[in-house]
Parts: structure tokens; sequence; C-alpha cells
């Protein structure tokens, strides 16, 4: 089985929303109760929207256990070298237009471009995966290609 690559504050957020999703249950069974009391089940349009919720909601439940239970929960701050890796924060230079971005490579449940937190999975992360400080690496984004050149990576 595949395992999901995430740091301790993405594996604590996956936590904190599924113990939420928990807490919702007895309160979709209680609204699905209530919407068996007024009868009819075939034209009970409560009773078709709470079970609805209801598996929703316990289908997003299952897909977080599993992730839970093939996490790799890896802590950058464990990590070091130059060489970039999971949870590694780089400092890019976009050598076409010389901005410089920065980037932590996280989850890709706690992916966040708008807060600097790329994917693993994302086309920039793989692309610098096994890279050096000083690499120039070409990437192909859905926006046509980059070249980029590593100017740090750290591990926070």
């Amino acid at each position: 089985m595949e395992k999901f690559p995430m740091t301790p504050r993405g594996a604590q957020m996956i936590e904190d929303h599924l113990k939420a999703l928990k807490k919702e249950r007895p309160k979709i069974s209680k609204d699905i109760g209530t919407a068996i009391e007024h009868g009819d089940l075939k034209e009970n349009a409560e009773y078709h929207a709470a079970k609805d919720r209801q598996g929703i909601n316990e289908m997003k439940i299952r897909d977080l256990e599993a992730k839970v239970a093939l996490a790799e929960v890896i802590d950058p701050t464990s990590l070091s070298g130059d060489m970039v890796k999971f949870g590694a924060t780089l400092t890019l230079t976009n050598l076409d237009t010389s901005e410089e971005v920065r980037y932590q490579i996280v989850g890709a449940d706690e992916a966040d471009v708008t807060k600097g937190l790329i994917s693993i999975s994302a086309p920039l992360a793989r692309g610098m995966i096994g890279k050096n400080i000083g690499d120039e690496v070409t990437i192909r984004l859905p926006s046509g290609e980059r070249t980029f050149e590593i100017g740090d990576v750290e591990y926070l």
C-alpha cells in the first residue's frame, strides 16, 4: 500500500478534521430520527438530505482514517543537508523573470500555494526532489516550461 507523506502539522490537521467529522455523527443521526418522525420517507426531503449528509460524512471519515493508517509522518526539523527532500523549504529563482519564490514541500492534504506550501505530487516539487543548492531545474508547469535555480534548502 502507498504511504501518505505528511509533516507533523499535516498529520494534526487530518486528526482535527477527523475528530470534527466524528462529532457530527450524533447530530446527523438525530436529524434522521427527526425526519423519520415526520412520516412518509418516500417524499421526505429532510430525511433524504440527512441521509445524504450521513453518507458524505462517513465517506470522508473512511478516507481520513485510511490516510492516518497509511501516514508517513516526516518531521522536517529532523532532516538536514543541501539536497531537496520532502519537508524542505526552498528558495527558488525563476531564471526567466528573476522572481524569487519560497515554498515548502508538504503532503497533498496540507498543500496551500497561497501560504507557500506545495504538494509533494505537484510538478514543481517532483522536479526539485533530489536536486541540490545551485542546481538549475527546468520544469513543465501548466503555464509552460520554467527554469528555476535552487538558492537555498532549509529544513524548518
